[in-house]
């Protein structure tokens, strides 16, 4: 494998002293530890700087237009280029600024993006001194963030289908139209835990559970990678980066970057295991350190958590790579630093290879490094790991994307297909008064209102793909002869502009008027179904003081609630369909609908997976991955909490609104408590045991299975419940299943009183069920 191992190798090598008719570094058929050391050997230090900066804005300085301009880059880049950002988006042409999302101005079509990309790497290869071709990234949280590229269902979605192979496919079709372009690694997928639905990333998750995201983790990188260990890239496949490490998700008040108060036993319990099981298992390409401070040392800084724990308890050998601004933010924002020479200095010292998205602090480094103040072997380290990553990516040997192949690939009948099913799956039934599925014959007229009815919602990290479906049309696709009329109801924002810096809610007083509008349709329907939720501007990343997502209220935003009370008021079948980053923490919602379906942001082929759901052609059977709270008192709220948590609040209730794996389907299901072969199991012994479930209703539906494990009588306490499987399952009327499941002995093991992880003696307790709140026991032990 390559990353640090090579690193170091590569820097004891020696010089160039294995050159056979040609440089060592350009032989394919050559060690990687070998080539970078012969490479290494012939570059300036201006040249090792340029490896681990990156441009964006400076594009800009690259292009004429929308193309490449060699003659410009060698103006500007006179000792080559190491690493571009998003080469999708059109950041550095004049009038362009963020590019975070939104509108088709924004973003290269495909067939420019890979003659951008071409024409760079033409330059890198030919043009500079020692042709060193330039790596690229990309952002594919839930789809590549470029034009025509397919986009499936928001993180958050994925994770609640509970469906690891569906993961996985998902992140293949990712990688193959990422790569067609010629790009190999993303920035992606997002593994923190989260417990603050205030925060405004809590969309770009995998929930609350360490071994879902985990689970999750795993599958999403072996669909961008390809499984297992490995040293080469194979074609059709990208590096994914494993972010953000760690503690994002319960930043402090739910602001965005804020420091995360937690100590080493949480981290190493909670945060820990998603990196830690994915570097295990699989060859990941990189990590990003996340921007908050733990225990007051920014994440960049933090040598101790890249260094000691990733690179040396974990055997992490890939690089790190920096949050966009989380190196120069040393200084401008944490004040470690004392100024961008000092943060670059510390975030070499940490363990940082790759500085994003321009590189400004590690700018300073050739003059720093000229006059001592900065170790040469710093950047040796981070340059000859950036160096093994692109030979690794096999940029060496071909560093092009395919025009042709990107256009047959790109949000093609199959990705769509895909697309689809996806969102099918992640559609999440939370309540249901026998209100669905909706009866064609007998549902009459029925009023689609909502601010989200008539709008395909993405969520953040998307961009525009070749064709989205709203929850209008798929019900029209699917019910073509069925009596749909629809009004607007309320306007959420302002503005639909994802990339937009303010956020203005809609006026209240025209709200009020498309509420009376809206109820005058609805008293001409039988049947109402109400989209509402949030925007891609009011659930996102706050990642400016002017540019915030974070919110103190997560209830249903501006008169959404007085338009479920007109409505309501009506007496009329009410079914909500909740299109929402953020939890749906709506009590009034939920107290006053007949049925609430969960859609989250479902992908641009949600609308008809939605509209198919609705009307019973397909059985919702997606669950929460996450604990949905009534209000913000309760936060934060998770299911594995420790015993002595929870006891109660005056004039309210301590359960949350949902709880964590809930998710109703239109059959039922009866799930046996687990049976083991036998009652007892050595410290060192995988414990095996088996679950039947039966679908007991009258027609075909999934059920997600859940195994938790309770540990008690130990020297430190250990939450009530942890999930330790789940398999999803798809069965007849009347079909039953028996499921095995297998816990490994080293997923028993705990951290103890000195902070040694071991599997200490004592009772085991195994739960069975369909939610953490509804399960049943079986007693074993561990001896």
């Amino acid at each position: 494998m390559a990353g640090g191992s090579l690193a170091v190798l590569a820097l004891t090598a020696g010089p160039a002293v294995w050159a056979q008719g040609g440089p060592v570094y350009k032989d394919a058929a050559a060690p990687i530890p070998l080539r970078v050391a012969d490479l290494m050997a012939r570059m300036t230090l201006e040249e090792k700087v340029a490896q681990i900066r990156t441009a964006w804005a400076a594009k800009a300085d690259m292009i004429d237009g929308l193309a490449f301009d060699p003659a410009k880059a060698s103006a500007a880049f006179p000792d080559g280029i190491g690493h571009v950002t998003r080469p999708s988006d059109k950041r550095g042409v004049p009038g362009i600024t963020g590019a975070a999302g939104g509108t088709a101005a924004r973003w290269r079509t495909p067939t420019e993006t890979v003659a951008f990309i071409n024409a760079l790497q033409r330059w890198a290869v030919e043009d500079t001194r020692l042709g060193i071709p330039v790596l690229l990234h990309e952002e594919s949280l839930h789809g590549y963030m470029a034009t025509d590229a397919t986009m499936f269902p928001q993180a958050i979605a994925l994770a609640g289908s509970f469906d690891t192979n569906l993961m996985r496919r998902v992140q293949s079709v990712i990688a193959r139209e990422t790569r067609a372009r010629g790009v190999p690694l993303v920035l992606s997928p997002v593994v923190d835990i989260v417990r603050d639905p205030r925060w405004g990333r809590i969309e770009e998750t995998w929930g609350e559970d360490p071994y879902l995201a985990a689970e999750m983790a795993v599958a999403a990188v072996e669909g961008l990678q390809g499984p297992g260990k490995f040293e080469r890239l194979a074609d059709g496949k990208v590096f994914a980066t494993l972010k953000h490490m760690t503690g994002h998700g319960q930043p402090e008040s739910g602001n965005n970057v804020a420091p995360a108060q937690i100590a080493e036993r949480e981290l190493r319990e909670n945060f820990f295991p998603p990196f830690r099981e994915v570097v295990r298992r699989c060859s990941v390409g990189a990590v990003m350190p996340s921007y908050n401070e733990i225990d007051g040392v920014p994440s960049h800084a933090n040598a101790w958590l890249l260094g000691t724990v990733l690179r040396g308890e974990w055997g992490f050998d890939g690089i790190i790579a920096s949050d966009y601004g989380g190196v120069h933010e040393l200084d401008t924002l944490h004040h470690v630093a004392r100024d961008l020479e000092d943060a670059a200095h510390q975030a070499l010292r940490a363990g940082v290879d790759s500085e994003l998205p321009e590189g400004q602090a590690f700018a300073t480094l050739v003059d720093a490094v000229r006059a001592g103040r900065v170790p040469h072997a710093l950047v040796d380290t981070a340059c000859a790991r950036m160096l093994a990553f692109k030979f690794r990516c096999g940029l060496f040997e071909n560093p092009y994307g395919d025009a042709a192949l990107a256009e047959a690939l790109t949000g093609n009948a199959e990705a769509r297909a895909l697309a689809l099913e996806a969102a099918r799956k992640g559609v999440c039934l939370l309540t249901n008064k026998g209100a669905l599925p909706l009866d064609r014959k007998a549902m009459g007229r029925v009023a689609v209102i909502g601010p989200n009815h008539a709008i395909a919602r993405l969520g953040g990290y998307s961009s525009v793909p070749k064709q989205t479906i709203s929850l209008i049309e798929g019900l029209r696709m699917i019910a073509p002869d069925a009596d749909f009329v629809t009004a607007q109801g309320v306007f959420i924002t302002t503005s639909e502009d994802r990339s937009a810096d303010e956020v203005t809610l809609a006026d209240r007083a025209a709200n009020l008027k498309l509420i009376a509008e809206a109820v005058d349709v609805a008293r001409t329907a039988d049947t109402i179904i109400l989209a509402i939720g949030d925007t891609e501007q009011t659930s996102r990343e706050g990642f400016a003081k002017n540019h915030l997502g974070d919110r103190t209220s997560i209830d249903i935003l501006g008169e959404q609630n007085v338009l479920v009370d007109a409505l309501a008021g009506l007496g009329k079948p009410l079914i909500v369909a909740a299109y929402n980053g953020r939890p749906p923490s709506w009590p009034n919602v939920i107290a006053k609908a007949d049925a609430v379906l969960e859609c989250w942001y479902p992908g641009q082929e949600g609308g008809q997976a939605v509209a198919e759901a609705l009307l019973g052609e397909i059985n919702p059977g997606a669950k929460l991955p996450v604990s949905v709270v009534r209000n913000e008192g309760q936060i934060p709220l998770f299911y594995n909490h420790k015993p002595s948590a929870r006891r109660g609040y005056l004039f309210d209730d301590k359960a949350p609104l949902f709880a964590f794996g809930h998710g109703l389907s239109y059959t039922s299901f009866a799930i046996s408590a687990p049976h083991t072969a036998k009652p007892r199991f050595a410290r060192n012994e995988d414990v095996s045991a088996t679950v039947t479930v039966t679908n007991t209703g009258a027609r075909a539906g999934d059920e997600v299975v859940q195994l938790y494990i309770t540990r008690s009588s130990l020297a430190v306490s250990r939450p009530v419940l942890e999930l330790t499987g789940f398999q999803r399952v798809t069965l007849q009327p009347g079909e039953s299943r028996t499921l095995s499941f297998t816990i490994p002995a080293r997923q028993l093991a705990v951290w103890d009183e000195n902070l040694t992880e071991t599997n200490p003696s004592g009772p085991l307790r195994l739960w069975a069920g369909n939610s953490s709140a509804n399960l049943t026991p079986l007693d074993v032990e561990i001896i």
